[in-house]
């Protein structure tokens, strides 16, 4: 009987959870599309069809950090559905605690984040940078509709000719490709001497290749190139570590972002952040579950249910807020990146845990 009840809560579960996220999904798309529709509505070529597989490949990406909210929410709307129904009361007159049918919603929770880690997050990233390339195809000349910033992305490098200074509306492919770029040039003893204006970069082997440039010399007029050769130091490494952000690595391949960081120079305190996240992340889940069961296991004829489901909210935003906190502290490195990704799982699920003691076991 015991395999029979989990099985079916387990499965109840499951459909509660597939139906916030499906429903999730479709909103954030639909608002994306619209907003998208809104941006690209002077481009001629921009089909709604277009348009719309665009914003599809760019919503997994942005549903995937809100995964432990439809997670919360999803148990909680299991939970107190079983209670309403009164199938949490017979479970308990037939000796069942709430230990035991709280731990199929833990299965499958802790299924899902491993799923959502080694499958869905590097499905999201490479459709992300699918999306990305189809809006910049998408706007052509117009690079800078997919500017990430108000004044661009700032990089200082050195090459043959000397140092110079690349300012960049857009960066995609981790930053081998930029859009919408100037580039301010000076000789070795830092005295200026050009300034360069191009429609896109594309970093080759000891080369910035500019395309469409127009180039701006002290007491000259204007000329201007179909390519223009940049000369750099700079190894396609070196860039896709500045320019990425951990976000857009897939979960497989953080590792290896890491050692390259590290043999660079460059600080790898973000990617080791977004590593341990992942790994956390099926705990984090969990322990929303037992979140969600402290502030859902009550009895509908006791009454409380709205203050039950604020609380439940409540504390889940709480968690959020902490992770933030502690993000951002890891980011600064100042405290270790193990500790900023397992710290949010920690407390939520002691905190439920502790909770839902208190409740059943006094």
């Amino acid at each position: 009987m015991t395999q029979t009840l989990g099985r079916y809560f387990g499965t109840r579960f499951l459909v509660t959870f597939a139906g916030i996220f499906a429903g999730v999904f479709g909103l954030v798309m639909l608002i994306d599309y619209l907003e998208m529709m809104r941006r690209h509505a002077d481009i001629p070529k921009a089909s709604a069809l277009l348009i719309a597989k665009a914003s599809l490949y760019r919503v997994p990406q942005i549903v995937e950090r809100i995964l432990p909210f439809g997670i919360l929410i999803a148990a909680m709307s299991c939970f107190l559905g079983l209670s309403r129904r009164l199938e949490l009361v017979i479970a308990r007159s037939a000796g069942i605690s709430a230990w035991q049918f709280t731990a199929p919603a833990l299965v499958a929770a802790l299924v899902i984040g491993a799923f959502a880690t080694c499958i869905y997050n590097p499905l999201a990233a490479v459709l992300a940078e699918q999306s990305k390339r189809m809006e910049a195809e998408l706007a052509g000349r117009n690079l800078q509709l997919t500017g990430s910033t108000a004044t661009g992305i700032w990089l200082r490098q050195r090459g043959a000719d000397g140092q110079s200074i690349i300012n960049a509306a857009t960066s995609r492919e981790q930053g081998i490709l930029l859009g919408t770029v100037t580039v301010f040039a000076f000789d070795h003893d830092n005295r200026f001497l050009e300034r360069i204006e191009a429609q896109s970069a594309r970093l080759e082997t000891g080369q910035w290749r500019l395309e469409n440039a127009r180039i701006y010399s002290p007491g000259m007029p204007p000329v201007e190139q179909v390519s223009y050769l940049l000369s750099t130091n700079l190894t396609a490494e070196q860039v896709q570590e500045t320019f990425s952000t951990p976000e857009t690595v897939p979960f497989w391949q953080l590792p290896e972002y890491i050692v390259r960081a590290e043999n660079a120079g460059l600080s790898a305190s973000a990617f080791r952040l977004q590593y341990q996240k992942l790994l956390a992340r099926p705990f984090l889940l969990a322990a929303m579950v037992v979140l969600a069961a402290a502030f859902s296991l009550r009895f509908f004829r006791f009454g409380g249910v709205q203050k039950m489901v604020l609380g439940g909210v409540a504390s889940g935003f709480l968690l959020y807020v902490v992770s933030k906190v502690t993000d951002d502290l890891s980011k600064a490195e100042l405290i270790n990146p193990v500790i900023a990704a397992w710290l949010p799982a920690s407390v939520g699920g002691l905190a439920g845990f502790l909770a839902l003691l208190h409740q059943e076991d006094g």
